[in-house]
């Protein structure tokens, strides 16, 4: 009985998790839509937002609902978008992405995330300076890739940068050529693992002890928040 109580739960869990999920990206795909346009291939973030939640197994109809909503097909929520900034523990630099319909409910939830967690929530500008702003697209390795073909291919598309990681390849673009890369990536039949504009930090910081566990639970509670789209952080987790 314990043992299927424990499946029960787990399940009610992941369930939770996914669900909200799909929240965040309604939310993304709505606001792309109302401010792009509903049809994807002449909105390039509408696309982004779609192959993100599809990604996620989000159901067609949750997408096509969102879309709606955003053309003003079907009612809908007005959201916002927000950036934030502020501090872990020991200093660690944090930039939060932001849609909400209700801003001083958001910002009191965010202010209540950082103050019991050892940082606190800080002014526009505090922080972005310490990271780059960059397109990030993600390919899994596998046997059939030939890794100097899709470097020189995602070079010749328009990439910054091209990283081999233990177990991905990582291509970095600016942040107006991400789509058009993204997409000459995706016409040469290669799986986009995860593909995003992110912020990465110019330097990182380390955590020790407690730190350890207020910036984890920091970040827990930041990414609970269905406001919460992204989090980004210059907190050097290998250490």
């Amino acid at each position: 009985m314990g043992r299927i109580g424990n499946i029960v739960d787990r399940k009610n869990k992941q369930d939770a998790k996914k669900a909200k999920i799909y929240t965040k990206m309604a939310r993304l795909i709505t606001v792309a839509a109302k401010e792009g346009g509903g049809d994807p291939e002449y909105n390039p973030r509408l696309k982004t937002a779609i192959d993100k939640a599809k990604a996620a197994n989000m159901p067609n109809d949750n997408i096509d609902r969102a879309i709606k909503k955003g053309t003003g097909d079907i009612g809908g929520d007005s959201f916002e978008h927000i950036t934030y900034e502020g501090y872990g523990p020991n200093g660690v630099a944090v930039i939060l992405e932001i849609l909400t319909d209700n801003r001083n409910r958001t910002a009191g939830e965010i202010r209540h995330a950082f103050d019991k967690n050892g940082g606190n929530l800080g002014t526009t500008g505090c922080v972005s300076f310490l990271f780059d702003q960059k397109g990030q697209i993600i390919i899994e390795k596998d046997d059939s890739i030939e890794e100097e073909v899709l470097m020189m291919q995602a070079i010749e598309a328009g990439a910054e940068d091209f990283i081999t990681d233990k177990e991905v390849y990582v291509i970095i673009t600016t942040p107006d050529e991400f789509t058009s890369v993204k997409n000459a990536v995706e016409n040469e039949g290669y799986n986009i693992f995860n593909a995003d504009i992110v912020y990465i930090p110019q330097t990182e910081v380390a955590l020790q002890g407690d730190d350890v566990k207020k910036m984890n639970k920091l970040i827990d509670m930041l990414e609970d928040n269905d406001d919460v789209q992204e989090v980004h952080h210059n907190w050097n987790q290998e250490e």
